[in-house]
């Protein structure tokens, strides 16, 4: 098995562990039969991600990056059509599900009609969809500059910061191996973000240690 082979394999196996991270909020919908503390839009922005990097992948003619998106795409819907059984805001998740199936059109119809076939159609889809990945992983830093001031980590999952730390860096491995720097890039902030939230738990460990909110996170 050549080093291309044996990332591909390992981005395959740590994206749709990390995807799958949102069983355990399934879990908890479908015992309390409540979407209570539950956030719907990562769900619903990720499934948008993944419905992007897979026309990118199809484009680009990469089975890891179809086969993975593919996956994460079903398991996002699973996730939004369980959220929109349980919660008691149906109108506004059912408008904001619908936004997204708008947007995701509108995209679709842009790219497939607007920009010809080719290498231009394919930069300016690999550029929207590193731009929507940057801000999905760089938007959970005001809750990290929160945890710094209260020095609590419980709002925070040691399994989903391990999965994406993993995961994130072997993208970016992937990504060197093929020379595309639209999987290189936008998985950077991945590896950043997931060691910062290492260094929050080792830092604040020891405030945190008598919880057993905390003390359940731990794998």
């Amino acid at each position: 098995m050549d080093v291309l082979q044996l990332l591909s394999w390992a981005c395959i196996v740590f994206t749709i562990g990390m995807f799958s991270t949102g069983l355990t909020d399934l879990k908890k919908m479908r015992e309390s039969k409540s979407a209570d503390n539950i956030q719907f839009l990562p769900f619903l922005t990720t499934c948008l991600n993944n419905m992007g990097w897979l026309y990118y992948g199809i484009l680009k003619r990469d089975h890891t990056i179809v086969l993975v998106n593919v996956i994460g795409a079903l398991l996002q819907i699973l996730y939004i059509i369980i959220y929109l059984h349980y919660t008691k805001q149906k109108r506004r998740v059912t408008s904001q599900t619908i936004a997204a199936g708008m947007v995701l059109t509108c995209g679709w119809f842009y790219f497939t009609t607007f920009l010809p076939e080719g290498d231009t159609r394919l930069n300016q889809l690999g550029l929207t969809c590193s731009v929507v990945t940057v801000t999905m992983y760089l938007s959970p830093l005001t809750d990290l500059v929160e945890i710094v001031r209260s020095g609590d980590v419980q709002r925070l999952s040691f399994p989903l910061t391990v999965a994406t730390f993993f995961t994130s860096t072997s993208w970016v491995l992937y990504g060197l191996q093929l020379n595309d720097q639209y999987i290189v890039v936008p998985n950077t902030p991945g590896i950043v973000t997931s060691l910062i939230r290492f260094y929050l738990f080792w830092r604040f460990a020891s405030v945190n240690q008598s919880s057993p909110a905390y003390k359940s996170m731990q794998i």
